[in-house]
Order: C-alpha cells, then sequence, then structure tokens
C-alpha cells in the first residue's frame, strides 16, 4: 500500500471559479480532480491520497469533502481554516467528518506565535486530534518546534523538507540544525513532497545521486519512523513528471528494505495523520 500524503485538487470550470491557480498559469490552471490523479498513480502503484488544501476559501473544505466522500480514493484531507475568532466553531463543523484529518498553515504563522490567537486555536486543533500541515522555511522551524513541545498531543508534519534548497550537496548547516531541534520532539513528521521543486538545477535532475545528500540527512535526522511520502502533485509538474517525482524516492528507499520502506510509504503517514486505509 502507498498513499501520496499530498495532492491538490481543484475545478476552475465551478460556477464559483478557484482562487488558485491564476488563469494565467497555463500549466496549473485546469480541472485536476481524483480521477486524474489516480490515472498516473496506480501505475506507480500508489493506492490513495491525502488531499492538502484545497483553497484559501472556507467552503472549498467541504467541497473536498464532497469529493472524498464520493471517491474511495481521497483516505483523508488536511483542511485550510484561518486562526482567530470564530476557530473553534469553524473547526468543529468539518472535525465531525471522518475524512477531515487536520488544517494546514503557512510560515507567516509562526513568525509571531504569541500574536492573535494562534496558539489556543492550535490547543484546539490537539484536543480535537487533529494534525497540523506546516508550508515553513528554515528560520520557522524553530517556531514549529515551539509548538510541538507547547501542544505534545498534537501532530505535525512539515511539508515539503521545510524548502531546503538541493544542489547535490550536503543541506544548509543551519538547516540541519533547525531540523535536528524539531526532530526531537517525537510528534512532528517530516514529509518528503516536492523534492523535485526545491532542486536548484531546473528541470529536476532525475538521477538519485543529486538528491542523496539531503535525503541522507532527513532519515538521519528524523529516523525511518518520522517521513512520509507525499508528491505535491500537480505542482509538482513544474519541476518533473509525476512518474519521475516517485522515481526518485523509490529509488532511495528501495535500498533500506521492505520494512523501513512501507513506514515511508504507507505506515507513517498513517501514524502522523490517522487515516483509516
Amino acid at each position: 500500500m502507498i498513499i501520496d500524503t499530498h495532492t491538490h485538487f481543484y475545478d476552475p470550470t465551478r460556477p464559483q471559479g478557484i482562487p488558485w491557480p491564476p488563469a494565467d498559469n497555463k500549466l496549473l490552471y485546469r480541472t485536476v480532480l481524483p480521477q486524474h490523479h489516480r490515472e498516473l498513480a496506480v501505475a506507480q502503484g500508489i493506492t490513495g491520497t491525502v488531499v492538502v488544501e484545497a483553497s484559501s476559501w472556507l467552503e472549498d473544505n467541504q467541497w473536498i469533502l464532497d469529493l472524498a466522500a464520493a471517491d474511495p480514493w481521497i483516505v483523508g484531507f488536511i483542511g485550510h481554516i484561518d486562526p482567530g475568532e470564530g476557530f473553534a466553531a469553524r473547526l468543529a463543523r468539518f472535525a465531525e467528518q471522518p475524512k477531515f484529518l487536520g488544517i494546514r498553515l503557512g510560515g507567516s504563522h509562526f513568525d509571531n506565535l504569541y500574536s492573535g490567537t494562534i496558539l489556543p486555536d492550535l490547543e484546539e486543533l490537539g484536543k480535537n486530534l487533529l494534525a497540523l500541515d506546516v508550508l515553513v522555511r528554515g528560520e520557522q522551524i524553530d517556531a514549529v518546534g515551539a509548538v510541538a513541545r507547547l501542544y505534545p498531543e498534537l501532530r505535525i508534519i512539515i511539508d515539503h523538507i521545510a524548502h531546503v534548497p538541493i544542489d547535490g550537496n550536503e543541506p544548509d548547516a543551519a538547516w540541519q540544525d533547525a531540523m535536528s531541534r524539531v526532530a526531537e520532539c517525537r510528534n512532528v513528521y517530516c514529509k518528503v513532497s516536492a523534492l523535485a521543486e526545491q532542486a536548484v538545477v531546473q528541470p529536476a535532475p532525475a538521477d538519485l545521486a543529486y538528491y542523496l545528500p539531503t535525503l541522507d540527512a532527513l532519515w538521519r535526522i528524523f529516523g525511518e519512523d518520522h517521513v512520509l511520502f507525499g508528491t505535491n502533485w500537480p505542482v509538482s509538474d513544474r519541476a518533473a513528471d509525476f512518474a519521475s517525482v516517485v522515481s526518485i524516492v523509490r529509488q532511495y528507499v528501495d535500498r533500506l528494505g521492505a520494512e523501513k520502506a512501507d513506514k515511508f510509504w504507507h505506515a507513517n503517514g498513517r501514524k502522523a495523520y490517522r487515516f483509516s486505509a
């Protein structure tokens, strides 16, 4: 079983349209639904997906949940609910739906944790046994660690390997240090998503050797129980085709043996998100 824990679905032909991607983005501005992912993913052995954030529109949470109710290919959904007044009520509305697994927040929320309601809102998320995806950069990683220590019951997943540039060499030392600190919190996971997009050379190289120092660092820092698979499709199309995105990580995890590979492809995602597939 392989679960792609990071896809985005949207449909610009809806009457209300979409807030992202913009219409002038010739690559991404197209209808992207579960069947389109399935057409690519089945050939790679993928058996389902966790969808992340249809958009910043509150009602798009329900739009994805309706897709998930109609199609078992979607095993779960990480939505978007902005912190602030009324957060608990908005969260409760979606939390009662079994495929709603949590929310994602962007890095700006971690620039000042002590402003607004973000901390009590994240506490509420943890109380509901939901997960938090974070879209952060190196300078925001320590704030993620602060949240993880405050709320050890809150499962936190760092998306896109915290946007470290990949150039074929050892990752930035400051990034490694910050990731090592946050990895001390055993409620924190790292998603190996957008790997090809982080390549300094574009289109992204397909050779594993180019990514090897970064992947080695991730496994060394987080350990085999806290890294999980995601593609970031269709956004990943900006860097490489779907098969190449999967192939890069498959070349790496196949060398680890079946037990460790299964953790990456499925078991760690299930621990982090608690989906039922």
